[in-house]
């Protein structure tokens, strides 16, 4: 009998490890619960709710051709290897099978059971799932990780040149394998500590809703991708990230579907080719994660940042995490990530900026707001997008160049729409009265609070905090 190893990857179709298994043998799979893991990890409550409502759709699709999903619950990464020795050792398990993941801890984990399989004779069966190219497949000419994304892009690009990837199709039914006494198959439906306040309809999970959000994307928005994605206000984006994250979607899924919709026609090319460069930008940051493993240490990429002087200030903070900062599209993100455990990306990069550059307040503290509220909270992506916005990464803004939010908001958000929504104190404001701070002073509704903050003002203390490292 052959294990599949379940983590991020809770799908049938485009499924490497499930797929190579089945094929060499009798399958059976295991999911292992670490909510102690989650916790120092700063998962979210409504991401691990999604999880779980994931795994209940994929158990019933694996039951259907005869796979049974084990569950078991373990503490910490610590404690996998001796849960997957003894799971092996009762059911006379041959072959392990899993997909990789790439944060460090979870590279650590990985090579831990593969070292403690290694000595009970089992063989260890990995595989690539995470991203379209493997982490060190995209390289320089002397063989160095690029830190730059634009020639990452291009040379990511020569893979275009071999075709659209291959998926993998669903496995077969199989006959179905008995399980020792005690085994257990049951998934809680709720854990501990992980109570989410988001509705679980905003989410609906499984593969097949994931591959209907896929496919009406690719059918009727991908050619407007380009013109609407920096719009909070439309409905531009996939909204496939929670999907991505939690593996009932594949990159190589996105990457085919939207190649076949470039093929239709010109109307749509520039709208896949932009979305495309979003895929290509998520493998960037995984890559960077294997690379530079200190990036999963809380350190910032580059080194001299690591002196910034931030300030400390636990009011500000918490304002900002309420939304309540008196900046309407920063207020708006900021809700709409407490209601709906997602945040349309421009508005992060907004959110993100108005914390790091104009309170000045550290950027792990952010990074950690969002991933303990984010349903498609990806490590990698997370911190790519924060150390961007903070002028700390590779490839990052640059420091001197500011959002202004309000020119933001009147760019992206011209009717205000998106903040009218998240915001109900200024619906009754036409949008110049919202998008300029003078005109929003005159009339700020009773109950919005004034802005936190003078933004020319704070702009400069920023630029001069990062000069004082070049002293």
């Amino acid at each position: 009998m052959n294990l599949v190893w379940f983590r991020n990857d809770l799908r049938l179709r485009d499924n490497p490890a499930l797929w190579h298994s089945c094929q060499d043998g009798v399958t059976g799979g295991i999911f292992i619960l670490t909510p102690e893991q989650w916790r120092n990890h700063g998962m979210a409550a409504v991401r691990i709710d999604f999880l779980l409502r994931n795994l209940r759709v994929l158990s019933r699709r694996l039951h259907e051709i005869g796979i049974p999903l084990i569950i078991e619950q373990a503490g910490r990464f610590a404690d996998v290897p001796e849960i997957l020795h003894r799971n092996c050792q009762q059911l006379g398990v041959e072959g392990l099978y899993w997909n990789d993941e790439y944060p460090l801890d979870e590279q650590r984990r990985d090579q831990s059971v593969q070292d403690s399989m290694a000595g009970a004779g089992i063989d260890c069966h990995r595989f690539h799932d995470r991203t379209i190219a493997p982490p060190g497949s995209v390289l320089k000419k002397d063989g160095e990780p690029y830190q730059v994304f634009t020639p990452f892009k291009r040379t990511w690009q020569t893979l275009l040149d071999l075709g659209p990837p291959e998926l993998f199709p669903a496995p077969l039914a199989q006959s179905v394998p008995e399980l020792p006494r005690g085994v257990s198959t049951e998934i809680p439906g709720a854990i501990e500590g992980f109570d989410s306040p988001v509705p679980a309809s905003l989410w609906p999970a499984g593969e097949e809703e994931a591959q209907k959000k896929l496919d009406d994307f690719c059918r009727n928005r991908i050619g407007h991708y380009e013109r609407d994605r920096d719009f909070p206000g439309v409905e531009g984006t996939s909204t496939l990230s929670p999907y991505l994250a939690i593996g009932a979607l594949s990159p190589q899924q996105c990457l085919r579907a939207a190649l076949e919709a470039r093929s239709r026609g010109s109307s749509a090319q520039q709208g896949a080719d932009s979305w495309i460069n979003e895929l290509v930008w998520r493998d960037f940051y995984q890559h960077l994660v294997v690379a530079y493993t200190h990036l999963c240490k809380g350190q910032p990429f580059k080194a001299e940042t690591a002196e910034l002087r931030w300030r400390n200030s636990e009011e500000d903070f918490e304002r900002w995490c309420r939304g309540e900062t008196g900046v309407p599209i920063v207020d708006a993100g900021m809700r709409q990530l407490l209601r709906t455990g997602w945040m349309h990306n421009r508005v992060r990069m907004i959110t993100a900026m108005f914390l790091t550059k104009n309170l000045l307040i550290d950027w792990r503290r952010g990074e950690h707001w969002f991933m303990t509220h984010l349903v498609d909270g990806d490590f990698a992506a997370n911190n790519g997008g924060w150390q961007w916005s903070a002028s700390t990464g590779t490839d990052a803004a640059p420091y001197f160049r500011i959002f202004n939010p309000f020119t933001q908001a009147e760019r992206f958000d011209p009717e205000a729409r998106y903040i009218k929504h998240f915001v109900p104190e200024l619906k009754d404001l036409e949008p110049r009265q919202i998008h300029r701070p003078d005109a929003l002073g005159k009339s700020r509704p009773a109950g919005y609070p004034d802005l936190m903050v003078d933004l020319k003002k704070s702009r400069q203390a920023a630029i001069d905090a990062f000069k004082d490292l070049q002293r």
